[in-house]
């Protein structure tokens, strides 16, 4: 595991998964870290990773896989599977999550598993309301469920964290239901609540300030979980909000805490890294050293801000195939994979549609990188192609559209303004599509004879969250629109390629 004491060299801040995984969640099993982070309408739902060292993670699988998960079909892409948390009760690792619609959460459930990898239970529901739920095992051998809600105590609010006792045997929440906090910033939105006990004493995490630059970790305390529960003073514990909008990593919180078996503690939150104003990564996962003390945890001591991790380094190169990475929209598509050569069957709902398109793709992790794939444009049908995916409303696709007077390569960009076709030019035969980004700039062209021919420049703000919303990242994906039964598409060569800027990293 890497030392509290940081670096000798100063160095970029780093997370240690980068890319669209937010609200991050974290125990230990035993025998290696588990992280569990948001995912949305993204499917597989509900990303885990693992790791011996806290620096270097790997993809285990995903908790929501099965057809009895929630059904997100018809959600905006930035509602849907919301802040996990995961533990370790007993050598079980429960995950409890919100499902939330039109920004509201609509249902809770549990899963379990005796292995990260899976498989896991069937999504149980659970009777509460509210959203960002977690789980708490007292020293009694009592589990309590605690989540956000809108608050019911007047002159309270605009949130509140609330208490209930999970039966485990059942499954169910059962006993009285007890508020326990509003928050300390007045008029701030109080969530992501994580309860923990240090030495007879507990001690309540929440996010609050919102989910952009203003965002904080803020506590409270109280001698018993069912409280009273008081405003730890020092709050907020850690944000970045006062460094400034030139800040490298900004929008600091949703934190979580574990002791490793060194003894140690350590942190996550979720951060963002902007690029000239504006940021296309989405809320990453951060490490942060943290200790406790008499008054309760302190996150990065000494410096009250993320610093450089020894380990974490940005990477270049192409990125490895890993099937666990690649996700869909709402629920499973017909996707295979043969080394470089993907097969994705057609579905007929466009990219602007809250359906299940034909689309598979991977996070955009670094904010220089390449992604291309060959499709023969004689043989599609329909529009088939690549897409730097932010939601619905908003996406940059390169696409060969097949028609009466032969094939074009269309590039049409979707944002908060309308849709935009930026270029059509005709196009026959194996065409190698390719979009690319220097940070500052999506690119989309072909590739004849080894060099790239641009069709079209976009700004990275027209794809930040800044620009149109929500609460994820860019998806480089593929995608092919066409007649539900039509024979899968192959996409032959299909890389994905990390680059650093012309600063020599992947920071601004």
């Amino acid at each position: 595991m890497p030392s509290h004491h940081g670096p000798t060299t100063p160095g970029p801040v780093l997370p240690v998964l980068p890319g669209c995984h937010p609200d991050p969640s974290i125990c230990f099993d035993g025998t290696q870290f588990v992280l569990v982070t948001s995912s949305f309408t993204y499917w597989p739902g509900l990303p885990v990773h693992v790791s011996t060292d806290l620096v270097h993670w790997q993809p285990a699988g995903h908790v929501l896989t099965s057809p009895g998960a929630p059904v997100l079909d018809g959600l905006e892409v930035s509602d849907g599977v919301w802040a996990p948390t995961v533990r370790c009760l007993d050598g079980v690792l429960h995950v409890v999550f919100t499902v939330a619609r039109d920004r509201k959460g609509a249902e809770t459930y549990l899963c379990t598993a005796t292995d990260p990898a899976g498989p896991w239970s069937e999504p149980q529901l659970l009777d509460t309301e509210g959203f960002d739920p977690a789980l708490f095992l007292d020293r009694d051998g009592r589990c309590w469920f605690t989540a956000c809600r809108d608050s019911r105590t007047p002159g309270s609010g605009p949130g509140e964290l609330f208490l209930r006792e999970l039966d485990r045997a059942t499954g169910r929440l059962v006993g009285p239901e007890h508020v326990l906090w509003h928050g300390a910033l007045g008029g701030a939105w109080v969530e992501g609540p994580r309860l923990f006990e240090r030495d007879g004493r507990y001690h309540l995490l929440a996010a609050e300030g919102g989910t952009a630059r203003h965002h904080a970790v803020t506590a409270a305390t109280a001698p018993a979980v069912t409280g009273p529960w008081t405003t730890d003073p020092r709050s907020p514990l850690l944000t970045h909000r006062h460094l400034g909008a030139t800040a490298d990593v900004q929008a600091v919180g949703h934190a979580d805490l574990v002791d490793g078996p060194d003894g140690r503690t350590w942190g996550v939150v979720l951060g963002i890294r902007p690029f000239d104003g504006g940021h296309v990564l989405g809320r990453e996962t951060f490490l942060v050293p943290a200790a406790w003390e008499d008054e309760g945890p302190v996150f990065a001591p000494g410096t009250g801000a993320l610093a450089p991790v020894p380990g974490v380094e940005t990477a270049i190169g192409p990125v490895p195939e890993d099937d666990l990475e690649w996700v869909g929209l709402r629920g499973p598509v017909e996707h295979t994979r043969s080394g470089t050569t993907h097969l994705l069957a057609p579905r007929p709902d466009p990219l602007t549609s809250r359906g299940l398109p034909a689309l598979t793709g991977r996070r955009q992790d670094t904010h220089a990188c390449t992604f291309a794939a060959t499709v023969d444009a004689d043989r599609l049908p329909g529009p088939t192609g690549l897409a730097a995916y932010q939601h619905q409303d908003a996406h940059l696709a390169l696409r060969v559209e097949p028609g009466p007077a032969g094939a074009h390569v269309v590039t049409e960009l979707v944002d908060a303004d309308g849709t935009h076709e930026l270029s059509r030019r005709p196009v026959h035969g194996p065409v190698r599509l390719e979009l690319r980004t220097d940070g500052r700039t999506y690119r989309a062209g072909v590739v004849a004879d080894g060099v790239f021919v641009e069709h079209a420049a976009v700004p990275h703000l027209r794809l930040a969250t800044e620009h149109v919303g929500g609460f994820v990242g860019v998806l480089l994906a593929l995608v092919a629109q066409g007649p539900s039964g039509s024979a899968p598409v192959p996409f032959t060569d299909v890389q994905h390629v990390r680059q650093v800027t012309d600063e020599g990293d992947d920071q601004p």
